[in-house]
Formats: structure tokens, sequence, C-alpha cells
């Protein structure tokens, strides 16, 4: 057994103290490590996932809202306007002698002159009337034949003294009397005369005969408002259109028109502006205008439904936008628009023609206006929003 070096034996107790503390300190920074790694591994996340929440949160709470533009809509020059044929001249006839219908004379379809016997009527009632005005106007003129040699002799007498004045007077009075009556009895007959011309139904113009209310037999009431007969004048004819607000100021007389025809298989037919109201009517915002189209042929039947175009005006283009953009609130129709600061702005506008899907907008919008679709009621000015990508809208045909 070696003998143990006493110098050795005195270190070896030093060298251990020293050794311990290292090894402290190295298992020490080992486990501040192994914390911080955890730290790392579980707050950074948590910190990253709520930052995340927080700006999802702020996006969320400002409104997306998508938006479209107005687009140009469709000319009213392009468009025919529904229309309404009439003749020129139209009157119903009725009877101005009561008795019974005779026999009539025309037909519908019959084209017929101004003056033309239409029908008669047998009255048998006015006959007598008439005979006995008549026979008034001859006792009348008696009564005055001899109110006039009454009057004259007592004028005669008078200059001899032998009656008195007073019954001179008389005579010249009842003389004035009887004049009185004859007029009266004569102003009686012709009365009586002129309604005996209306037992004779005539054609007050030259037209076609549309339609017949009458037959053989009937009591004919004169004033009761039973029409007898229908006459239209149907050339030229007259053909009404309402013209838009927007397009008024366009139309002027003299210009010309194309007028289309369902029977005429989309031939088109010259017509010309004759006049036109001079006011735009409050309930439609349209303007009544009348145009003449010749009819000699007799091609164009009165009473169709036509269609005018006009082509020789032209017409400030309007804008269109989908009528899922439109607020339905009780001061109006409003519009929700996003600013430049995309907050939005809520507007009033006035529409025009309504295309199903889409309206027409004639005041209240421009073309460059984003409009958000689909807006919401609670929809107000000064809101922020996101705008989500434009749609495109398409243009009316």
């Amino acid at each position: 057994m070696n003998p143990v070096d006493p110098k050795l034996s005195a270190k070896e107790p030093g060298t251990a103290p020293k050794a311990a503390p290292v090894r402290l300190r190295r298992v020490l920074g080992v486990v501040i490590v192994i914390i911080l790694i955890g730290l790392a591994i579980g707050i950074i996340p948590r910190w990253f996932s709520r930052r995340a929440l927080a700006q999802e949160t702020q996006e969320l709470a400002v409104t997306t809202v998508a938006v479209v533009s107005p687009s140009p809509g469709q000319s009213y020059f392009g468009v025919p306007l529904p229309a309404e044929v009439q003749p020129f001249v139209e009157a119903p006839i009725y009877a101005r002698a009561s008795g019974y219908l005779k026999h009539w004379l025309v037909d519908i379809g019959a084209a017929v002159t101004n003056g033309q016997l239409l029908a008669e009527i047998e009255t048998p009632e006015l006959d007598q009337q008439l005979a006995q005005a008549k026979a008034e106007v001859a006792q009348n003129q008696a009564a005055l034949d001899l109110a006039k040699i009454t009057s004259a002799r007592w004028t005669e007498l008078l200059k001899s003294a032998s009656v008195s004045e007073q019954e001179t007077a008389e005579k010249h009075s009842d003389l004035e009397f009887k004049k009185a009556n004859l007029d009266a009895a004569q102003a009686n007959l012709r009365r009586l005369e002129e309604m005996k011309v209306f037992a004779s139904v005539t054609a007050p113009f030259d037209g076609t005969i549309t339609a017949r209310r009458t037959d053989v037999g009937q009591l004919i009431t004169a004033g009761s408002g039973n029409e007898l007969f229908r006459l239209a004048q149907v050339n030229p004819l007259r053909v009404y259109v309402r013209v838009p607000q927007t397009m008024a100021r366009t139309i002027t007389p003299g210009q010309t028109a194309e007028l289309i025809l369902d029977q005429s298989l989309g031939k088109k037919i010259t017509a010309k502006v004759v006049r036109t109201a001079g006011a735009i009517e409050p309930g439609s915002r349209t303007l009544l205008t009348e145009l003449q189209v010749d009819n000699a042929r007799g091609d164009i039947l009165a009473g169709s439904y036509a269609q005018v175009r006009f082509t020789d005006s032209v017409a400030a283009p309007t804008l269109t936008l989908p009528a899922n953009t439109l607020l339905f609130r009780a001061e109006g129709i409003r519009v929700g628009v996003v600013n430049a600061d995309n907050k939005v702005e809520i507007r009033a506008v006035k529409l025009g023609r309504d295309f199903g899907q889409t309206v027409e907008v004639l005041e209240g919008v421009a073309a460059g206006d984003h409009v958000i679709m689909n807006p919401v009621d609670s929809l107000a000015s000064g809101l922020a929003v996101r705008v989500a990508e434009p749609v495109k809208p398409t243009a009316d045909k």
C-alpha cells in the first residue's frame, strides 16, 4: 500500500468547493433557459393570437359594403313609346226627336258623307203637336186681321167724336196683343218644324260608322242619352303619346317620328308632331303629344295600340342603378353613396323609368359615384365602411 502524499492530501479538500458553484451555475443557467424557452413557447404565440384577434375584431367592426357605379341608361329615342291611335273626329249620334225608329239605312263599316240620311224616326206625337201649332197660327192670324180692322174703324170714328179716346186706345192695344200672340204661335210652329227635321238622323261629317246601337221599332226618347250611331273620321288619324319629362324639351311641332303597329309586321309609318299639351302632367311626369298620320288607304285602324319612336331628337343621357340600391324611407327614396373618405352619404334621388331589375335615376347621383348595394335599413350618413370589390354593372340594352 502506497503512502499518501501529504501535499496532495492538503490540496484535495480545497478543489471540491470550487467545482460545486460552477455546476450550480450551469444548472441554474439551464433551468433559466428552459424557463425562457417555455415562456417563449407559451406567451409569444398567445400574444400574437390576441393581437390578431384584436385586429380582426377592429376590422369586423367596420361594415363591408359592395358598391356599384351608375351606368348609362337606354336612350328614350331608341325605345318605342306606347301610343294610342284615335280618329281625327269622332262623335256619337243621338236623337233629338222622340218616337219609334222607323228604319235605319247604314250599318257598321259604312262610309257616309256629310248630310247623308242614317235613319228615320216615326214621330206621331210630334206630328200632332205640329198640326196643333199650325192651327194656332191660323187662329191668331184671323184674330189679328179682325183687330186690325177694328183698330182702323175706331181711329176713323174718333175723328168725328163718335167714340171715346179710351175705347180707341183699347182697340189699338188689342191689336198689339194679337200681333204678339201670332208671333208666339209662329215661333212655336218653327220650333216644332225644326224638331220634325230631327226625325231624319243625318251624318254631321264625312266618316265611317263604327257602331250601331239601335234597331227598327226601338222607342227613341230625346235627351235620354241613348246613342244611335257612332261616326268617326279616320283620315287622317290622331296619335297620342306620353313623352317622358327628360325628353319633353326636345319635342317640337313639325318634327317627324316613326309609328310602329303590330299588324304592320314591323313596317315603319311616318307620323308628324302637330301639337303638345305644353305642360307636364303631375301624376305621370309626361308630356301629352299629338301626332297625325295619313290613312288614305285605310290601313291603320282607329283605336289601335301603337308605338312611336322619335328619331330626330337628341336627349341628354340618363343613368341607371340596380333596383337593390334603393332605400325606401318616409322622407322619400334614398341611396347610400361611399365618398372618398370611405364614409356614407345618404342622398335623395329622383327616379325615371322602371326597367325591373334596374331603374332610371334622373337626379341625385353621378356616373363616378359608388352606390351601396343591398343597404341595411340602419344605414346613416357619416358611417365608416369598407368597400368590397366594385361590381361592374351591365348596361341596359
